[in-house]
């Protein structure tokens, strides 16, 4: 059996280390970094499965680590803040985390979430699903039905379905089919999601695919 590992960056030690005991009591393994100058180089030489991220860190905060980690990895990151403002949680997303918790929080619903997002990306999508991306021919197919996608429709779709559970604001949804820098309003991406919806609904009338997050954007997920 692999033992999957969580890479704990908490400048608050008495905080890591009972969020450590919780971890490996789940049967995970763990790790702690407390300085956000060490928080890039124990990424790379502790290849965690996920990492927990606090947001007010000494040195480089979470944000910045977040931006630098995800240049090159896609490895699932759970942000951890006492900042509950909705800029802060936004920001928070629109780098690529995964999912944030507001502190004080219940090391049990920490490690709830870290099981939650690790059973997700341990699968790959098609196999959650039963839907298929063509594209090649931007054909979505659902169990033998098939339907057609605009191209950036299609882009939008593919990003959201290679990353089922993350939660994406419409600013990062306009940077994934955009590439020119133009300027897009919000409306533009509700009126794409509205369209793929409803082609998805055409062969999967029993299933919903795309979710709204009230206050900050999509994703893609079988419920």
């Amino acid at each position: 059996m692999v033992i999957q590992k969580v890479l704990i960056i908490e400048d608050e030690e008495k905080l890591a280390v009972i969020l450590g005991k919780y971890l490996a009591q789940a049967g995970y393994e763990f790790d702690i970094v407390m300085d956000g100058a060490e928080a890039l180089s124990r990424v790379r030489t502790f290849a965690p499965d996920i990492i927990l991220l606090d947001l007010m860190l000494p040195s480089v905060d979470g944000i910045e680590i977040c931006t630098q980690v995800r240049r090159d990895s896609e490895v699932p990151i759970i942000m951890t803040t006492a900042k509950v403002e909705e800029i802060d949680r936004l920001l928070g997303l629109e780098v690529g985390a995964d999912d944030y918790v507001c502190k004080p929080y219940s090391p049990k619903e920490v490690v709830a979430r870290v099981k939650a997002i690790l059973r997700r990306t341990n699968n790959t999508a098609p196999i959650q699903t039963g839907l298929v991306l063509e594209e090649d021919t931007l054909f979505v197919n659902y169990n033998g039905m098939r339907t057609d996608l605009t191209h950036v429709e299609f882009m939008l779709l593919q990003t959201m379905f290679k990353h089922p559970g993350r939660v994406y604001n419409r600013a990062r949804l306009m940077d994934s089919i955009y590439d020119d820098d133009r300027v897009v309003s919000d409306r533009t991406i509700d009126s794409h999601v509205k369209k793929i919806r409803k082609k998805l609904q055409d062969i999967a009338p029993d299933c919903e695919f795309i979710h709204s997050i009230y206050g900050v954007g999509y994703k893609f997920e079988v419920m």
